[in-house]
């Protein structure tokens, strides 16, 4: 999405619902509290494009974990990485050498009795900087998950929009004299309209699942891409996916292109 950060079970057959929702979208059920019962740790491999000829390589580690306490049910995710950069104007003491990138921290679910007519995923996501250029951010999200009344009859696999929005408020080299590569602090609107598509029983094509469209509220622009990824099951363990993104509207930049993969297991 990133992204959405999406429901875990959109990339996997789902399990057994926690409660059956009346709710309906468009004459879609609502889904947005089938929680996966299991872990996932993922593998994931990025190379992004900037333009003249700058890249960043990115292996990201990003597990999920379902979570229940007392009524209150839902999903943990974690993310870290390590990250490098390389073209004509990267650093040339670090051009190529893979660095610390950062790690975030999501989690999502229904607070009990919390506005439950709505049928919506609650939470939030924080950012540890433990990069060269990281920065402490912060933000809330609300997502939901509708899916097709009769699943066999239908080529929607789901429909699962998320909007977050990360409030970034100090950065880990704050100093520019010391390091004038780092970003801004974070003022980003960011909204996943997710679309999965079911090609086979196996295989689902999903749009802006990863990749997201994102709104700089601090100086204004738009960064809209378009964002495809099709996703495999080998088997319920093990999932394999190979995206890519192009931006189409740029008037806030992010990255040019990206290309993307990742193994899935399931445990």
């Amino acid at each position: 999405m990133d992204f959405f950060i999406l429901l875990v079970q959109n990339s996997f057959a789902q399990d057994a619902p926690i409660e059956a929702q009346p709710s309906s979208f468009l004459g879609l059920k609502n889904d947005s509290f089938y929680y996966s019962k299991q872990s996932i740790l993922e593998l994931w491999a990025y190379q992004n494009g900037y333009g003249n000829d700058d890249l960043s390589d990115m292996y990201k580690l990003r597990f999920y974990q379902p979570l229940s306490i007392h009524q209150w049910k839902g999903m943990m995710r974690i993310d870290t990485a390590i990250s490098s950069t390389w073209g004509p104007n990267a650093p040339g003491q670090s051009s190529g050498q893979f660095s610390a990138g950062n790690t975030m921290l999501t989690i999502w679910g229904m607070p009990p009795a919390f506005l439950s007519n709505l049928y919506l995923n609650l939470g939030g996501r924080i950012i540890f900087p433990f990069g060269n250029n990281g920065q402490w951010a912060v933000g809330p999200q609300v997502s939901a998950t509708f899916t097709p009344q009769s699943p066999s009859k239908s080529l929607l696999s789901d429909f699962s929009p998320l909007v977050r929005y990360m409030y970034g408020f100090d950065s880990k080299n704050n100093s520019f004299a010391a390091n004038p590569s780092q970003p801004p602090l974070l003022r980003t609107l960011q909204l996943f309209p997710t679309v999965g598509l079911q090609l086979t029983p196996a295989t689902q094509i999903r749009f802006w699942d990863e990749n997201g469209m994102l709104y700089n509220t601090a100086g204004g622009g738009w960064f809209i891409p378009l964002d495809a990824m099709v996703t495999h099951s080998i088997s319920k363990h093990l999932l394999f996916a190979v995206g890519a993104s192009k931006e189409v509207v740029q008037t806030f930049q992010a990255y040019d292109w990206s290309i993307y993969g990742k193994i899935s297991l399931r445990f």
